[in-house]
Parts: C-alpha cells; structure tokens; sequence
C-alpha cells in the first residue's frame, strides 16, 4: 500500500485524509491499517512518532461508519485507553480530525478536572473514549460509564501504562469488556512484562513491527557530555543559547528537579516552562500551547510527559537527568525528528549517572558520541553559580522536600499534629521533665 486511497476507506474519511494533506502511509500504518480493517486483534510496536495513531484511529472509524448506531445510555463503541491526559487529548483530535465528515462522537476522559461534566457527557453515550484507566475507574464507579458494548479496544503506548502502575486498572476494564470484541494493542517497546500482557489482551493478533523493538530513530543525532551535577545549570544555558537552537525539550526525572530547572534558566534570562504531574490540567495545558505556539521556546518535562508531547519542530531534546529506566531514554529523544525532520538528543551524564548510560547503550545498542564541554566553561559555571547565588530564594512549593532532611517531625510548636502532620506523643504525667535539660545542647 504507497497511497491511502489503496485502502479502501470510507469515503468522509478519505475527504478528511486529503483535507489534512495526507496521502502516504507511514511504515506502521501501510502494515497495520488492512489488518485492522479485516477485524483482526493486533499487536503493532513502533517508536514514537511514527504515526501510530492514525494506524489504529483510520480503521476504527471505517469500521464505526460501516455500522452506524446511536450510542445509548452510558455506552461505548470504541474505548481508546492512554497513560496521560497529553496523549489522551492528542488521540482525541485526531480521531476528530480524521471523522470530521462523520456524524460520530469523540469523548476524552482524564484526571486533573472536575469530574461532573465528564459524568454528564458519558451519560449520554459516546462512539469514541479515549481516557487515562484512573479516571475511566471512577466513572465505572459512579455508574457513568457502561463497557459491555465496546466494539473496538485500543490500548496506546501500553508499555508506558505499566511504568505508571495502571496494570490493576486494565485488568479490571478489561474484565467489564465483551469478549467478542477487537483489540488493538500498540507500544514503542516489547519487554517481557508487556508480551505478557498482550498475551491476556489479544486473541491471535496479527503482529506488526518497523523496527526491532527499543532502537532510537534514525533521523536522531545523540550526543553524551560528561559533567558534574552542580555544573549542569551552566552547561544548559550554554546549550540553549548555541546556534541552531530552535525549540528544545528538557526532561527531569522529578517534578521538583523541573521547576529547579525552569527557576534557574529564568534568573539566566532564559524563558520556559515545566510541565508535569503536579501540575493542574489548566496549567499543562497552558505551557504546552506556549510551547506549541512558539512563545516559549523551552519546556522542561518529567518522564510521564514524554510521550504526551506531539510537537513539530522541536530541534534539541536535552536530557538534563539521564532516566534510570533505559526504555524511557528512547520515548525521549523520540519527541524530536519528527515528521520526516532531523533533530538533535543531548544527554547530561555525572558520574553516579554512568551506569544508567551503560543501559541506555546497551538497549539501544548504539555507542553514543562523546560531546566537549564549551571551551569558556569553567567561566560559565562561575557565573552562573554567582547568579544564583544573588538570586532569591524559590517560592516554598518549589524547594525540594530533600533539603527537608534532618528537620524534625512537628518542629512548628502548637498542639495536635506537627507541621509534617505526625501527632506529638502524649508526655506521661509521671514523667517531670526540667525544661532547661530538654533543650539539649546549645
């Protein structure tokens, strides 16, 4: 299959298809969407960014098209289940981008908002739902929400679902599912945790790979620089500040570790926003528009990000913290050299982070490269490390509970629960205590 028009699909979504400009089938799709279309299970895996969507999402709508019925009450046609409320949006436009000349509707469910209006639209039934498995959980729970109709299930970057400890929910919505249904099963890797889960998922799947499972996209040039941790603030800033610097993705492995990250790249005049779990849906959704209009040239993620962020032109993604799971270094650098373009990944590496590089090569089986430090480095960290130092200090929901240790439990005084929410112990009425020796030591 070279063009989409070899497929056969229903004519509002060819219309739709040529609205947008498409008319060849990436590698994922020319294998996956026949299959699909015939009504078998399938297990695709592809790394990110190789239009996995549009191989599950283009079949799924012929198929709701060629048997037309009005949803009722609660019900289900095609369940779509993704690990973030980013991805589970973007899934969501595009399946009403493809159907946009079809009377079908799309419905995405996640966390992080009010869950009334989410009971209210399911309540009326829905062709499509994409949702995150937490947020899907409590509607069941309410009893918004009726699976035993669900003609189509898809579950999206499934190995990243298990990173983020959803398995006990998709055991459960998989229990509540018709058996005879159709099961789309599709993930950027295939360790041995998830051939076991497709192997309860999927009956005789067609099986569908571009490239051999855990490999980093070709169109990616990967960097490694060697630095201490205390000077990595100095090495960011020189990096985004070099030529060909156009959009760049920072990723953290904590969400305290980004917003350190974006504080010191704004006292260096730097603009960027960090985006992560701890953040409201409001705000992700604001730095991610910022980041996609161009406004903000710098996004600093943590890894439950990574796969959520489908943005074009993004030029650099920098890993200022190497990921202590190997597979979550390749849904990184994957979020550049996208759509056909070339990008750049560059990997900060301090010495206890060696070992995570080792994996990382090891699991790619790709030596990466050896990047200098900048020639005017050792003036760069000075200056920067003088910088923060005159800078204020962060707001309190910034500083890292880390810097906490050592503090007591309850050390605000007053009665009842400490400041950390430990009770303070009952002191024995028996015991006299000399209130100057309590103090202990000055």
């Amino acid at each position: 299959m070279t063009q989409f028009s070899d497929f056969g699909l229903a004519e509002p979504i060819a219309k739709a298809l040529a609205a947008e400009g498409y008319h060849t089938p990436t590698p994922i799709q020319a294998q996956a969407i026949p299959s699909v279309m015939t009504g078998r299970d399938l297990c695709g895996i592809a790394q990110t960014g190789t239009g996995k969507t549009a191989a599950f999402a283009l079949p799924t709508l012929h198929r709701l098209s060629l048997q037309p019925k009005s949803p009722t009450r609660g019900s289900v046609r095609c369940l779509v289940l993704a690990p973030t409320r980013e991805l589970a949006s973007q899934i969501a436009d595009s399946f009403r981008a493809y159907g946009r000349f079809m009377r079908l509707s799309v419905n995405v469910v996640f966390g992080g908002v009010p869950i009334n209006k989410q009971i209210r639209d399911a309540g009326h039934g829905v062709d499509i739902m994409v949702a995150t498995p937490g947020r899907l959980i409590d509607l069941i729970d309410r009893g918004a929400v009726d699976l035993r109709k669900v003609e189509v299930l898809v579950l999206d970057e499934a190995d990243q679902m298990l990173d983020l400890g959803f398995i006990h929910a998709l055991k459960r919505i998989v229990q509540i599912l018709p058996k005879a249904r159709q099961t789309l099963f599709f993930s950027a890797t295939m360790p041995r945790t998830i051939e076991d889960l497709a192997s309860r998922f999927l009956t005789d799947p067609v099986k569908v790979s571009v490239k051999p499972a855990a490999t980093t996209a070709e169109r990616v040039e990967q960097w490694v620089c060697f630095v201490n941790q205390s000077e990595k603030p100095a090495l960011l800033q020189s990096v985004l500040r070099g030529e060909g610097v156009e959009r760049s993705l920072v990723f953290t492995r904590t969400k305290h570790g980004a917003d350190r990250v974006v504080r010191q790249l704004g006292n260096a005049g730097i603009v960027a926003e960090a985006i992560h779990g701890n953040k409201s849906q409001g705000q992700r959704e604001r730095a991610l528009d910022a980041f996609k209009r161009g406004n903000c040239k710098v996004l600093v993620a943590t890894d439950i990000a990574a796969r959520g962020i489908d943005v074009d032109g993004v030029s650099h993604v920098i890993n200022y913290e190497l990921p202590n799971v190997p597979e979550s270094y390749v849904h990184r650098i994957g979020r550049t050299a996208r759509a056909g373009a070339t990008g750049q990944a560059i990997a900060f590496c301090a010495d206890d982070e060696r070992p995570f590089l080792r994996d990382i090569e090891k699991l790619t089986r790709i030596k990466v490269d050896m990047l200098p430090l900048p020639a005017d480095f050792r003036a760069l960290v000075s200056a920067t490390a003088a910088r923060e130092k005159a800078a204020p200090p962060p707001p309190r929901e910034e500083r890292d509970p880390r810097s906490m240790a050592g503090r007591r439990p309850g050390g605000g005084g007053g009665q009842g629960k400490g400041r950390y929410g430990s009770a303070k112990p009952a002191r024995d009425p028996r015991v006299v205590v000399n209130p100057i020796r309590s103090r202990g030591p000055r």
